[in-house]
């Protein structure tokens, strides 16, 4: 055994009995300064990649991402990692695209292994009705320069053979869409490459550290009130999913947004047997093996509004009947974890990217169940729109003002399934 590797394995095993108390920390735990240029509330990947892209793109290093609990312990964490730009609209379409373009050089970017794996996204049709929608989808990526292809009976059987493909099924599948450049990524890399890399560029990152107010006279923002005291800065940047309304009431003014549990599951780890990402809205259940080898899925959110991480067991049954009735095979694996996150959505379904009714402070909010696809295009869009004062054409039609002027991007379609 080379002397190098050895010294690896004698110095994990080291840092496991010492709970790793030895090991060099990834970026630093530094004490709020009383004042910032910018303030990013929000330690997920979407703020974390806001940081980064503000220091590297902008040239603004004074920031500070204020994260309440610990850094990825909020949606980042919670996930099922699916990474695709399958949208409908040319507003989302673009958006989306330019996130998976970012996805596909993240870790040389990072110099941080995401574990991004173009592996296919497959979306089924079960009826003549969804194969005409599945069509006018595809159809309409291509016209946008994004690929997408519609796939027979006979090529989804090739593709993914463990499918039910009976006749007599109760979901009879027709064919399906298939996006070869999606895939899934590691959720929690992508918050710990960004906040490394955002810390190598001066960003502080302040965990354990809860936003209880915002300091604002004259209609502008000048500060947050904190659980470790009041920090200054003429401009803030709330990324806060599944809170962002309670933060936009202290702000006082409200949003157009419900928060909703949104479950998953993993099943114990079995031998490679899928090697694609499978989703359908009709059986409603999405599903992809990770690289240990466990099934990890997940369907609809819960219908309820809730602040909690957890939903009803309705869900998480329909969850894995959907799951057998598509995958036959997989009826007797056992459920290893279940979890919930929490998702706020807007009424069309498309997120909210940009200046609100107080001047310097900016929101990103409203993801639904899409936000970890859109990381790095969300941080890189807000990033521009909070250094710029004014959003980058990439997100200039997500601005709040679209809920007045009636201008709203209905991706209820994409989004049938969360994932």
């Amino acid at each position: 055994m080379p002397a190098k590797t050895r010294y690896s394995i004698f110095s994990l095993v080291r840092n496991a009995f010492s709970y790793h108390e030895n090991w060099e920390e990834a970026w630093r735990s530094p004490e709020p300064r009383p004042e910032y240029d910018v303030i990013i509330v929000g330690g997920g990947g979407h703020g974390l990649a806001t940081a980064y892209y503000l220091a590297k793109e902008h040239g603004i290093t004074n920031v500070a991402v204020l994260e309440k609990g610990w850094i990825g312990g909020g949606n980042t964490g919670r996930n099922t990692t699916v990474v695709r730009s399958n949208y409908l609209w040319d507003e989302s379409a673009h958006l989306y695209e330019h996130a998976l373009k970012l996805w596909e050089g993240l870790s040389q970017e990072l110099n941080f292994n995401v574990m991004f794996s173009q592996r296919g996204l497959l979306n089924l049709a079960h009826s003549p009705h969804e194969m005409r929608g599945l069509a006018r989808r595809v159809y309409a990526l291509n016209l946008n320069g994004i690929d997408s292809e519609l796939l027979n009976l006979e090529q989804v059987r090739a593709m993914c053979p463990i499918l039910n493909f009976s006749p007599k099924a109760r979901y009879p599948i027709y064919g399906a869409s298939l996006q070869r450049r999606g895939g899934v990524a590691r959720h929690d890399a992508v918050a710990w490459g960004y906040a490394r890399g955002a810390d190598a560029r001066g960003v502080d990152i302040i965990q354990n550290c809860e936003v209880t107010g915002f300091q604002i006279s004259n209609g502008k923002v000048h500060g947050v009130e904190t659980t470790r005291g009041t920090i200054r800065a003429n401009k803030v940047g709330v990324v806060a999913a599944g809170h962002s309304s309670v933060l936009a009431d202290l702000a006082g003014f409200r949003l157009p947004i419900q928060s909703h549990p949104l479950q998953a599951a993993v099943s114990e780890p079995v031998k490679p047997i899928l090697d694609t990402v499978v989703m359908s809205g009709a059986v409603h259940v999405y599903v992809s093996q990770s690289d240990k080898g466990e099934l990890v899925l997940g369907a609809g959110i819960d219908s309820y509004n809730s602040y909690s991480q957890r939903g009803s067991p309705k869900v998480v049954e329909d969850m894995f009947g959907a799951l057998v009735e598509l995958f036959p095979i997989f009826s007797r694996l056992k459920v290893l974890r279940t979890w919930g996150g929490i998702v706020d959505v807007c009424p069309d379904a498309s997120p909210i990217i940009g200046r609100t009714p107080v001047e310097g402070l900016y929101f990103n909010c409203g993801w639904g169940t899409g936000g970890f696809k859109a990381t790095p295009s969300s941080g890189w869009v807000f990033a521009h729109t909070i250094a710029n004062d004014r959003p980058h054409p990439l997100n200039e039609a997500f601005g709040l003002e679209r809920f007045s002027s009636g201008h709203l991007i209905d991706e209820h379609g994409a989004a049938a399934v969360a994932h």
